[in-house]
């Protein structure tokens, strides 16, 4: 071979080799570009859900100021008034023992502006004896003597937001009183808004009898709860199986399963029993167990997807992407108090998930107790846009008006916790039940 052809065959590979170099720098810049890019999208996305959450923050706090401000006129305007209702939240502290700060503060703070002859109803649900233990003795604190100068009743709110077959007039209203006095003024009372009203023994029968009826729902919800999971594994379908069962005229009534418990009552009011109960030493053994299952009913539904993703897709829950179909506790409401919903979408953000919703009742998550991380979140619109970056969708309120075809049609993976896609015929595949 000649010197001028290795020469030149040497000179080639030079100039291969610095295009290789040359290409692979401009690889390297192409990707560092789009690593920048996509960094300054994020940056981008985080700006606007920070603003997106100060702007939420800042309207609760116009709010709760507002409440506030309604709320002192309000005890200024009690004087006026010939009864005064008070139907304040009765909520769990942190060890589930009662929290009544919410009806001592209100009637502590109505005190000044009682006087003689007015009516005091209290219709927040708690444990047997708060009207005559806790409510009476603030009462009289003030130097009116109830049951001579100032009347003193219990009634039960019973509200079942979202049903509009039950109203105040056509739900049964019961009444009781510190006296037949004060119970025959509470009876005319709601007599006039065109309750039936039903007199009742005793306020302590009545606080009772309304925490019978929600320990009655939460014992059986927890019942057929854990039969969605014994049915589940057998390959039966639960809601199959309740169809047949309410069949039957007598012995039996239909309670749905879900993903867990929510609202203002069902998930809190039974423990307000338990804590009583303890102080005579009895133990509520149905009403522990009862809410172990149902707050165990989030986990068993993220661990369904966890399993149907890992089973069709060979993927786990971390950075895939899931929509929470429903935040309100039940459906065609707004309200988020105690919703399972949120409890579903701090364990799924705990497996890496990225989580977004929809929800046309709740536009944005507002503060809550347990996840203040979440308020300001935003509801997504239902649209091709949103679901072309959906790769599991999870059904946890089943507000009508949701278009659950579409969702199935667009989502690769649908887990329904509410049989919600009953109806939906095409695409039956990619749905699971949970």
């Amino acid at each position: 071979m000649s010197t001028g052809l290795i020469i030149a065959i040497v000179v080639a590979a030079l100039i291969l080799l610095a295009l290789f170099v040359l290409v692979g720098r401009k690889g390297r810049e192409r990707k560092l570009e789009t690593r920048r890019h996509e960094a300054r999208e994020i940056g981008r996305e985080a700006e606007l859900s920070r603003a997106q959450a100060d702007k939420s923050r800042a309207e609760a706090d116009t709010q709760a100021a507002e409440a506030r401000r309604q709320e002192a006129l309000a005890r200024e305007r009690a004087a006026e008034a010939d009864a005064i209702l008070i139907c304040v939240p009765t909520p769990l502290g942190p060890h589930r023992e009662p929290d009544l700060s919410f009806i001592e503060g209100t009637v502590s703070s109505l005190g000044p502006y009682l006087r003689q002859d007015q009516l005091l109803i209290l219709e927040s649900t708690t444990w047997p004896g708060t009207t005559r233990e806790v409510v009476r003795p603030l009462v009289e604190a003030t130097g009116l003597v109830v049951g001579l100068d100032i009347f003193l009743a219990y009634s039960p709110e019973r509200e079942d937001p979202g049903n509009l077959e039950f109203d105040i007039t056509t739900t049964p209203k019961l009444v009781a009183g510190e006296g037949d006095a004060a119970r025959a003024l509470a009876l005319a009372l709601y007599e006039e808004f065109g309750s039936r009203a039903v007199s009742v023994p005793s306020t302590d029968v009545a606080e009772a009898a309304k925490l019978t009826e929600n320990v009655f729902r939460a014992v059986n919800i927890a019942l057929i709860n854990e039969l969605k999971t014994v049915f589940t594994s057998m390959g039966i379908d639960v809601y199959a199986v309740i169809d047949a069962a309410k069949t039957k005229p007598f012995g039996y009534m239909p309670f749905w399963p879900g993903p867990g418990l929510g609202g203002h009552c069902i998930p809190i009011d039974p423990f307000y029993l338990t804590w009583k109960a303890q102080e005579h030493g009895v133990r509520t053994r149905f009403i522990e167990l009862a809410g172990e299952i149902n707050t165990a009913m989030p986990r068993w539904v993220v661990e369904r997807l966890a399993a149907a993703l890992d089973a069709r897709f060979r993927k786990g829950l971390n950075g895939t992407r899931v929509l929470i179909v429903g935040v309100a506790y039940k459906k065609n409401v707004d309200d988020m108090r105690e919703s399972p919903a949120l409890a579903i979408m701090d364990l799924l953000l705990e497996r890496g998930a990225e989580v977004a919703y929809h929800d046309p009742h709740c536009p944005v998550i507002p503060p809550t107790r347990e996840h203040r991380h979440l308020t300001g979140k935003r509801s997504l619109p239902l649209d091709p846009s949103t679901l072309a970056g959906i790769e599991a969708a999870l059904i946890v309120t089943d507000h009508d008006g949701v278009d659950y075809a579409a969702l199935v049609a667009g989502v690769p993976l649908v887990v329904d916790t509410r049989n919600a896609t009953r109806h939906v015929d095409a695409g039956r595949e990619r749905i699971v039940m949970a």
